[in-house]
């Protein structure tokens, strides 16, 4: 039975960072499994199934500077319990405060087509809609997320200088506009992030 809260080990991980590269590496260590829980997700739960195949490219992005909070892949197909249609637009979000990286990948991803929103915590964008279920809107990426929820995701486990850093980033959202296609995205990412250097 997983208990419902994160471990101290990881509580203490957490507090521990500062930057938003340190936020950056124990992302990318969650998401490959060597670290058990993350601020504001299910504690002692790693990424959802969905993610398995995107871990290379959001792990690489996490440690070049853009610490990645949620993604999908761009999928088609109906639900194995209830025979709903899902269609999803591949899409990722998160935190950038190095100001050359954003620039990079939004250069990337405008030069393919995908659509780039960046705001901070103090602003507000507009939502776009990335998930389907038979025809009905039912999720969207891109819309950032006010100072208070941020306290509320982060808060209880990263240190003051870390949310201010977080704060102070800009929330930036990648989404490709075609319905259902996987493969433009993340190799552009992956492209964006690979000779990135944070700080150089």
């Amino acid at each position: 039975m997983k208990l419902p809260w994160m471990s101290r080990a990881d509580r203490r991980r957490w507090d521990s960072a500062r930057t938003l590269p340190e936020l950056g590496e124990l992302m990318a260590l969650w998401l490959e499994g060597e670290l058990g829980s993350r601020p504001g997700y299910a504690a002692r739960f790693g990424p959802d199934e969905e993610t398995a195949g995107l871990v290379p490219v959001l792990a690489a992005c996490c440690r070049a500077g853009f610490v990645t909070e949620q993604s999908q892949p761009g999928e088609t197909g109906a639900d194995a319990i209830d025979g709903r249609l899902w269609v999803q637009r591949a899409a990722v979000s998160g935190f950038i405060s190095d100001a050359r990286l954003l620039g990079r990948v939004r250069a990337a991803a405008e030069k393919v087509g995908l659509q780039v929103i960046a705001g901070t915590a103090q602003g507000r964008d507009k939502a776009v809609v990335v998930t389907r279920v038979d025809g009905q809107n039912y999720t969207a990426f891109g819309e950032t997320t006010p100072v208070r929820e941020l306290r509320h995701l982060f808060g209880d486990v990263c240190c003051r200088q870390a949310m201010d850093v977080l704060i102070g980033a800009w929330q930036v959202t990648v989404i490709d506009p075609v319905w259902g296609r996987d493969s433009v995205l993340w190799p552009v990412l992956a492209g964006a992030v690979g000779s990135a250097r944070v700080g150089a």
